[in-house]
């Protein structure tokens, strides 16, 4: 018997349009098709093995259970996964992954042979809907088929297969060098049947595409692994057909284990891709960063003024959020939701974000674009009318609205990106306007947001609460470095929201009332990204030692295929929430660039 292992037991495979996780004993404990935001096919990763999933591994003996491969790697600097096992028998090795997709979406997994002979099985349990349908499974020109409703997958190998308990199971044994392959294909059920797999060709062209994807990466620094799977987990989380970015593969992966932090991540938030747009640019990658500016002037089209701080992967708007009863959520976390109804907030932050990564495309000469710089000015047209309204900020909190002193500092960026883009000459705008308008701004901030008994920046106006997103403030320019109330604030966050080991929380979950700023129950682990802000901070008041103890400290939180939840339990020391999160290898890169720049390194 099966059950979800630990988020940093996944390794994630994926086709630039959907991703599925693969546990260490084998298991695909979850994938959605045809789109990352489709319903999944294997959803044993919030429930249970009703719920789907398809294991490939040795066999086992009554009363046994499938164990952990011994060895695993992706190949490379690629997305391809190898897994290995050492049986009393002889070693096997599987070889999982999705070829970037020319057709139907398919996983394919190669069993080969290394030594001796043994026994693998494989055990495909599909249900359609987050597990809530079974499909029906049936035998059709020599493939097997499931078929409910819209969907069907189709089931290609040359061993033979058998029904059982409503799963489909295949025994064989493999010898040194032997491969077999086993191709799932996504197919609308009224259409023709998908094309026989080619797994070999498939593996082939794989391979050579990431590698030579990666080839473009011109970061060649002392962390380059670590930066590169960093970028191939981005990559790989970019909705081709688009250039949407989702914030993560998963839905509902818990921030805190048993509690309700539960969110949707399948979605294109604007701030999660406007940073990683940054990121991309910095290392080479100049055509993600046109086909997500393209994408977000198709999302935002002719109605800036109701910009939404999420999209879908391809613009859509609507989000509504729902829960999902029949599914226990992953180690009982309830409840398992889909859709985000975080859609509607105001972040009066993403204007900044967006308007700081249309300013960094142009700086660093991406071909121009009118319409994107006639969108930057209806955005601060916008700016000027509503900076001073309250919001919920960066962290989505589902409390009241607060004057966030982040989102008035990103409001700051916005108006001061935009000021520049005037002077360079490239657009019109009434410049002594916002120039005014930007020194506005920022003399509220000092004024209301900053605590001077404490020499720090706060939550929000008026209040003592802390936020690691003060943190940006010498990042994006609004002060620099070396000011007194910077440091005061990167001081306190460090006193007042570290953890026992050092890394670093959003806020505090509970303040002003038992539920906290945010509006609901219970904790939450260590914020990756606010930790990699802290080191990035570190860096440019000076303290660049510390910084790279603090960095490599949070390298070696990474599982062993180098990815990174969205946070870190301190006290159960595990990774927790939505898996795996551009939100926390972004920061990666952005801090590993920083500390090679300043030559603040080990080895």
């Amino acid at each position: 018997m099966h059950v979800a292992g630990r988020i940093e037991d996944y390794a994630l495979i994926g086709d630039m349009q959907t991703a599925a996780l693969v546990c260490r004993d084998g298991t695909v404990d979850w994938l959605c098709l045809p789109r990352f935001d489709s319903p999944a096919v294997f959803a044993g990763l919030l429930g249970t093995e009703e719920h789907g999933f398809w294991r490939m591994g040795p066999a086992y003996g009554p009363g046994g259970g499938p164990r952990p491969a011994d060895r695993r790697r992706y190949r490379g600097d690629s997305l391809v996964l190898e897994s290995e096992w050492d049986t009393p028998r002889g070693t096997v090795r599987v070889i999982d992954f999705m070829p970037p997709r020319d057709g139907a979406p398919q996983v394919i997994r190669i069993v080969e042979g290394v030594s001796g002979r043994v026994t693998m099985r494989s055990e495909l349990r599909m249900r359609f809907a987050y597990g809530w349908v079974v499909p029906w499974v049936h035998k059709r020109d020599g493939r097997t088929v499931a078929v409910a409703g819209p969907d069907s997958v189709w089931l290609d190998t040359e061993v033979e297969t058998y029904g059982k308990d409503l799963t489909t199971f295949s025994d064989f044994t493999v010898s040194p060098g032997e491969r077999i392959a086993f191709t799932i294909s996504w197919e609308p059920s009224h259409k023709q049947p998908p094309a026989v797999a080619e797994p070999e060709a498939s593996l082939t062209a794989t391979e050579e595409f990431w590698r030579e994807w990666v080839e473009h990466c011109t970061y060649h620094g002392p962390y380059r692994d670590a930066v590169v799977r960093s970028l191939i987990t981005l990559k790989a989380l970019t909705y081709a057909p688009t250039g949407g970015i989702v914030a993560a593969p998963t839905t509902s992966l818990p921030e805190c284990i048993g509690g309700v932090r539960n969110w949707d991540y399948r979605f294109t938030w604007l701030r999660d891709a406007a940073i990683t747009l940054s990121s991309l640019l910095r290392t080479g990658y100049r055509e993600e960063a046109r086909a997500w500016r393209e994408w977000l002037l198709r999302a935002v089209a002719g109605d800036p003024e109701n910009l939404q701080i999420m999209y879908g992967i391809a613009g859509e708007r609507e989000l509504g959020e729902n829960d999902l009863n029949w599914l226990p959520g992953y180690e009982n976390s309830q409840p398992v939701r889909v859709g985000n109804g975080a859609a509607g907030q105001l972040q009066l932050d993403v204007y900044g974000e967006v308007t700081e990564a249309l300013h960094l495309a142009h700086m660093t000469g991406l071909a121009r674009n009118d319409y994107a710089s006639l969108l930057q000015i209806k955005l601060i047209q916008w700016v000027e009318k509503h900076w001073d309204e309250p919001d919920e900020g960066i962290w989505e909190v589902r409390g009241p609205r607060r004057h966030f002193v982040h989102s008035k500092v990103m409001t700051w960026v916005a108006v001061d990106r935009t000021v520049k883009l005037i002077e360079s000459g490239d657009v019109d705008g009434p410049l002594e306007r916002w120039k005014d308008l930007r020194e506005t701004i920022h003399r509220d901030v000092c004024e209301k947001g900053y605590d001077k008994e404490r020499n720090t920046f706060t939550q929000s106006y008026g209040s003592q609460e802390l936020d690691a997103s003060l943190l940006l403030i010498p990042q994006m320019g609004f002060l620099p470095p070396d000011d007194k109330r910077v440091i005061g604030t990167i001081e306190a966050i460090q006193r007042e929201l570290s953890t026992e080991d050092g890394f670093i929380l959003r806020y505090p979950t509970s303040g002003e009332d038992d539920l906290g700023v945010d509006g609901l129950e219970g904790e939450e682990g260590a914020f990756l990204a606010c930790s990699f802000w802290l080191a990035d901070d570190l860096a440019m008041i000076g303290r660049v030692e510390e910084a790279r103890r603090l960095f490599e400290k949070l390298l070696s939180l990474r599982n062993d295929l180098g990815l990174l939840a969205e946070e870190w339990d301190p006290r159960l020391k595990r990774q927790v929430g939505n898996f795996p999160q551009a939100f926390s290898h972004v920061p990666l890169i952005d801090t590993a660039l920083r500390l090679t720049a300043s030559g603040a390194y080990g080895g």
